[in-house]
Order: C-alpha cells, then structure tokens, then sequence
C-alpha cells in the first residue's frame, strides 16, 4: 500500500491531492454530498448513499433532477448555513446540515452532511441518559454537601452566645466573608450551616474543609481540583476541585490558621478576582462562593509572627463571631444536657415516649462544676456515653466517662444523699468554692503558682483572681 506523507501531499500533482481529499471525504461516518457552482453533484461518501439510497449514479448531474426538493442548491444563491433540515425520501428519514463553499469570497459550490434519523433519535437517547445520570450525580453530590444546622438549633440563652447569634442572623443573606472564632468544640460549623441554610444559597452546596486534617501539599489540588497530567497519577480528565463543587453555594474552611502561606495567597486572589485556577492549568474560571472560614487559633497574633498573611486576615475578617467557651455559659448545660439526652434516646432506639428520660440533679450539678476543656462537643459525646452506660432511666454520676470524674477533688460532695443546698445555683458555687480553694492549697499562693493552679482550672489567671475576691478565699 502506498503511504503519504505530509509534504509528499503538498508537493504532489493535483490529481494525487484530489485522491487524498477525496479518500478522506470516503471515511468520514456522516452521509457527504458535494456540488459545484452549477448545481452538478461532484462527490458522495457511502455513508450519504446508505442514509439517502441514492445510487452514485447522481455524480455528474445536476443535484435538482435525482434528489427533488433539494434545497443545497439555494445555498449557492443566500450563502446562508441551514442546521437540522428534515428529510424523508421514501421511508428514509434523516437530518441534514448544508453549507456553502466559499474560497476567496466567492462561492464555488456547496455541501451537504446528513444523518441517519435512526441514528439521531439513538444519539438523543444517549445524551438524555446521559442528562439523567448527571442529574443523579448532582442530587447525589448535593445530599453530600449540604447543611442540616439551622438557628433554632443553636441551644443556650447565655448573652455571650445570644450576641453571636445575633450578629450571625444579620449578615447571613449577605455575600460577605466571615471569621469565626472560638475554642476547638465549641459549634463554629454549627454556626456556619445556621448562616448558610438562613441564606439565598440554601439549595445549593455547603462544602466544609479542615485545613488542618489535610496535608499541606495535598491542599491546594483538594480546594482547588487539577488538571490532566498535572503531577504523577493525576487522574485522567483531571479533577474537580472543592471550590468549583461549592460553587453557588458557601465553602466553609475550617482551622484557616493552619493553612500554608503560600496556598494563603491563592485563597487571597480567589476572595478578590472570584476566579480559581486548577493545578497543572493556566485557565482561569469563575466562581461564586461565599467562603466562611474559623479559627480556635490568634490570627492577629499568628500575623505578628508572619505566620499568617495580614491582608487575608482583614481580607476575612469583613464580619467577626467569636463562640464563648462552655465554661463561660455553664448557665447553658441544663438545657444542652436535656437536648443531647433525647437525641442520645432516639439515636439508642429507646422508648422516648412512654418513658422518661433524666439525670439526676447532682450528676447535673457535678457537670456544671466541670470546666470542659473540650466545650459543647466534649459535654454531647459524655451524653452519649453515660447514656449507654445508665443502668434504668436516670443517669448518674457513676455513669460518666472516668476522663471527667477520676482527677475530682472530693466526688462523694455530689452523691445523691447530699441535700443541703436551697438551690441548685447555691450548690454550684459552693462546691466551685471548694473546688478551687483545694487547687490553690495544691499549688501555692504566689503570682508563679497561682498562674500554675489557673492553667489547672483551665481558667485565665485574672478569672482565677475574680474568683478568689468573689469567694473571699483565705488559705
């Protein structure tokens, strides 16, 4: 077989170029029709002869006299393109597409593609099947990412929590970002879905990221997706990165403080020009994302140190929320408990309404003596815990995790015989009294030792002191 190169192509007699031209014509799988100025059919393909059945008799003849109501010859007079002309000779049925010919502005004929109806209505069906399984793939993608916080969910009637809370409801339909503050456990995300599901974005995707659970060199390709090729066993077509699947909707990114300083500047560009790049690809591509990011970290003191870029921080910092500490709002864990306990039941399958559910008022005192170094997260898994650990329908002070229990001063104050007290406030502070009178006889009274005991409490060294004015402590 004789083979062809390029410039044996170029530099061929024409009739070996008319050939070339001609076996490409042969191969292409859509029927291929030609004709000249004239109206004379010049070329066909097997392909147009199976769909039309016309014979190849027609080469040489004017196109009007073997194919009636043809309109290719019309081209040649408007120069207009015609897309998804119908046509039916016979019981032959297919679609056509035509032409002109144009070669230095003039038209020298016209051509005609065409395809199978047969072929067309198996080609709709693929791409509906196709449709379809992308509009699964979007609901499935959409029950992934998705919020089920709201507001109403945001238990305690503490001012501290109630400000934020107030704040939050106000600037949760707006596009600006937001900086959540506050220790690990104390409900950021709670929050940000509250905002998200309370916004015009609702129906779209809330896509949360831990910047601190995902490798540093795997960041930036997870949030913003890569391309073909980009690095060894990139997949093939690339893939989506979190920003382009939050898209529309809000990205919540967790632990901001602990993101790279590089992949710092990249989140900059992407909060001002609203355009992300993959890895590997120098196209650019739009996006509209409201970003929420948290912290339990000091940004402003992470910026003093360069570890952290000061114009994201301000960048970020639009809207400010700070989460107080459960041990700040211990006025709050009576209503958390009873909260976390019915959804402990229900979760267990337990019998929620023929019985009652509770927790002894001592367990519930002890609890808010406890100073919960890991917040509301560390109170619902203890709930969770003691619920299956209860013994009947009451949870008590032995049904507690040993974590929270074992380094108590003096447990047996809260037995269940203890009932001295007037109130359950009056029994809280005494034993807080207590409590924190034994840890300043452990560790001293100097400014160094106090500052030790205070670290202990899991307080700050001037609650400490308002503490010991409050109380009245002499040791």
């Amino acid at each position: 077989m004789e083979k062809y190169s390029s410039l044996d192509i170029n530099h061929s007699s024409p009739e070996k170029q008319t050939d070339w031209w001609k076996a490409i014509v042969h191969s292409i799988n859509d029927g291929v029709l030609v004709i000249d100025l004239e109206g004379i059919v010049q070329l066909v393909n097997p392909e147009y002869l199976r769909i039309t059945g016309a014979t190849p008799s027609i080469i040489g003849k004017p196109l009007k006299e073997s194919r009636p109501g043809a309109q290719l010859t019309e081209i040649l007079v408007d120069r207009k393109t015609r897309v998804g002309v119908y046509r039916k000779t016979g019981n032959r049925e297919y679609i056509v597409d035509m032409a002109p010919i144009i070669l230095d502005d003039k038209v020298i004929g016209a051509v005609s593609v065409c395809k199978s109806l047969d072929e067309v209505h198996k080609l709709t069906q693929e791409l509906k099947l196709k449709g379809e399984k992308l509009e699964q793939l979007q609901k499935k993608m959409s029950s992934l990412y998705q919020a089920n916080y709201t507001f109403k969910q945001i238990i305690g009637k503490n001012m501290g929590l109630k400000d934020a809370v107030n704040v939050a409801e106000k600037v949760a339909d707006t596009d600006l970002p937001i900086l959540i503050t506050g220790e690990s456990g104390t409900g950021k995300e709670l929050f940000a879905q509250a905002m998200h599901n309370d916004s015009k974005r609702k129906n779209n995707p809330f896509v949360p990221v831990n910047c601190a659970a995902i490798p540093a060199a795997l960041l930036e390709s997870e949030l913003f997706g890569y391309g073909e090729g980009a690095f060894t066993n990139a997949k093939k077509g690339g893939k989506i990165g979190l920003f382009e699947i939050a898209n529309n909707g809000t990205i919540f990114l967790d632990e901001i403080g602990d993101m790279s300083f590089e992949l710092q500047a990249k989140l900059l560009r992407v909060l001002q020009e609203k355009k992300i790049r993959r890895v590997g690809e120098t196209r650019e591509r739009d996006i509209n994302v409201r970003i929420i990011a948290a912290t339990h970290r000091d940004l402003q003191q992470l910026v003093k140190k360069n570890h952290f870029r000061e114009d994201l921080f301000y960048r970020l910092n639009v809207i400010s929320l700070h989460i107080p500490p459960l041990r700040d709002r211990k006025d709050d864990i009576p209503e958390l408990v009873d909260a976390f306990l019915q959804s402990s039941i229900i979760n267990l399958s337990l019998d929620l309404e023929s019985i009652n559910y509770t927790i002894s008022r001592h367990t519930l005192r002890f609890l808010q003596t406890y100073e919960w170094p890991g917040n509301v997260r560390e109170l619902r898994n203890m709930i969770d815990y003691a619920t299956c650990m209860m013994e009947g329908t009451e949870i008590k002070i032995e049904h507690l995790p040993e974590t929270i229990t074992k380094n108590r001063i003096d447990i047996s104050e809260f037995n269940e015989t203890t009932s001295s007290y007037n109130s359950l406030q009056e029994a809280v502070q005494d034993a807080e009294k207590r409590f924190i009178l034994e840890t300043l006889k452990k560790f001293g009274n100097d400014l160094e030792e106090k500052k030790r005991a205070a670290n202990a409490l899991g307080i700050s060294l001037a609650t400490l002191y308002n503490k010991i004015n409050r109380y009245n402590l002499d040791f």
